[in-house]
């Protein structure tokens, strides 16, 4: 019942959703959980109850966002806002408190690793504040109740846990001087009225955002973003939206995986400052680097590879060490380590899927797409390559070449969920 067209039509109205980007498995498993919670016995009589019901609507919603993230994700882009701060209060002759905006906030630890990495980066608690964002309220009532399990902590230098939380029984609870720099409310980035009394933000972290709208819906959730961005601001994305971004007339500000973008037309050199970052945890040895997993929709996950230790000549270690090295920002010993696998082994897609986001991150989108059509020439229905070539064709302008690789991968997802029931 769950390929009914009007639920997928539902969620693109209410959150913008693009099925084709994620694939129909998901919404189809997300519908079928919520007629058997409501116990429908037909397509229609849900249909009915969903219209009928704004609890159930959410709750649809809610099945269908499944929010995994974890604290200083992307670490250079924290690291990279504490010195951007530094120098956007000088710039301001510290007249007023910066404004930072994270959207969507997820279960609280963006907003929270933005607080964190500006404490302590020396600013004080009232040079700052944050307000996150989500569709989910259940999302947001995770975030404000602050407690959180071992998972959300997973860098091996993990010294943030001992300055700004207290473990008790039920999990680790956020300080109070980090919870009272952050505001969490619920809201729609649809939604035309957002924000619309409030001031423009110094700093806004939206990402892993964008690739999940069709190119009208992008282009409506970059206007907002733009309009909530001071003129001299910064905007962090994630790492396949840079392309998108580009297309708007926003520049990188050159800083290596920061993901961080303005409107200036020279690259922001902000002056270096020490801020305690964490770093990956190693884990024993592996067979082969794993595939990252697709991130799911609007999920602040990133796609993060765990290193081993192994001799380097191994292919499965040389895989997991490219990744290792390009999740460190390590662009050019990632790109190193890939001709290595290249000059000793049989080509492999991952390889060409770690050249094309490297490429892609550098800027170089044309280098990009080319190594992402050799991984899917190996593996053609490779995740990674299939989402980040559309979203590189939809920047291009080719909304019909990008269609058809969505539509390559939900039909992938559909057929690798079809074979596991």
């Amino acid at each position: 019942m769950s390929n009914d067209p009007r639920f997928f039509a539902f969620l693109k109205e209410r959150i913008g959703l693009d099925v084709a980007s994620v694939g129909e498995a998901i919404i189809e498993r997300a519908v079928r959980q919520r007629s058997q919670a409501v116990q429908a016995q037909t397509p229609g009589e849900y249909w009915q109850h969903l219209q009928s019901s704004h609890d159930e609507q959410q709750a649809l919603i809610e099945a269908v966002i499944v929010p995994e993230t974890w604290f200083f994700r992307y670490p250079e882009s924290f690291a990279t806002l504490a010195r951007l701060a530094l120098a956007r209060l000088a710039e301001i002759k510290q007249m007023r408190a910066l404004r930072i905006l994270s959207l969507p906030c997820s279960t609280g630890e963006e907003p929270y690793s933005i607080a964190m990495a500006l404490l302590d980066a020396g600013l004080a608690p009232h040079q700052f504040k944050v307000l996150g964002l989500d569709v989910s309220p259940l999302s947001v009532e995770r975030a404000q109740r602050g407690v959180y399990g071992k998972n959300s902590f997973r860098g091996g230098d993990i010294a943030f846990r001992d300055r700004h939380f207290t473990e008790y029984g039920d999990g680790f609870h956020i300080a109070d001087r980090v919870r009272e720099q952050v505001r969490l409310q619920v809201g729609n980035l649809l939604d035309p009225a957002l924000l619309a009394n409030e001031a423009s933000y110094d700093f806004v972290f939206c990402r892993n955002l964008l690739i999940y709208f069709d190119q009208p819906t992008q282009k409506q959730v970059f206007d907002v973003l733009k309009g909530l961005t001071h003129v001299d601001g910064v905007l962090f994305i994630g790492p396949a939206e840079g392309s998108l971004l580009g297309r708007h007339g926003m520049r990188s500000i050159g800083v290596p995986q920061s993901f961080a973008f303005s409107r200036h037309a020279e690259p922001v050199k902000p002056e270096p400052v020490f801020v305690p970052m964490p770093t990956p945890t190693p884990t024993p040895p592996r067979s082969a680097a794993p595939i990252p997993l697709k991130p799911r929709p609007f999920s602040t996950a990133s796609t993060q590879v765990v290193p081993v230790e192994a001799p380097p000549s191994d292919a499965g270690t040389l895989l997991s060490r490219i990744a290792t090295l390009a999740n460190e920002g390590k662009s050019a010993e990632a790109r190193a380590a890939c001709e290595q696998y290249l000059n000793n082994h049989p080509p492999a897609a991952q390889v060409f899927y770690w050249l094309g986001l490297l490429s892609d991150v550098a800027g170089s989108a044309l280098e990009a797409q080319g190594y992402y059509r050799k991984a899917l020439y190996l593996e053609p229905q490779h995740p990674q390559a299939l989402m980040h070539l559309a979203a590189l064709l939809e920047s291009q302008g080719d909304s019909a070449g990008a269609r058809r690789l969505q539509a390559r991968a939900a039909r992938s997802e559909r057929a690798d969920s079809e074979s596991k029931r």
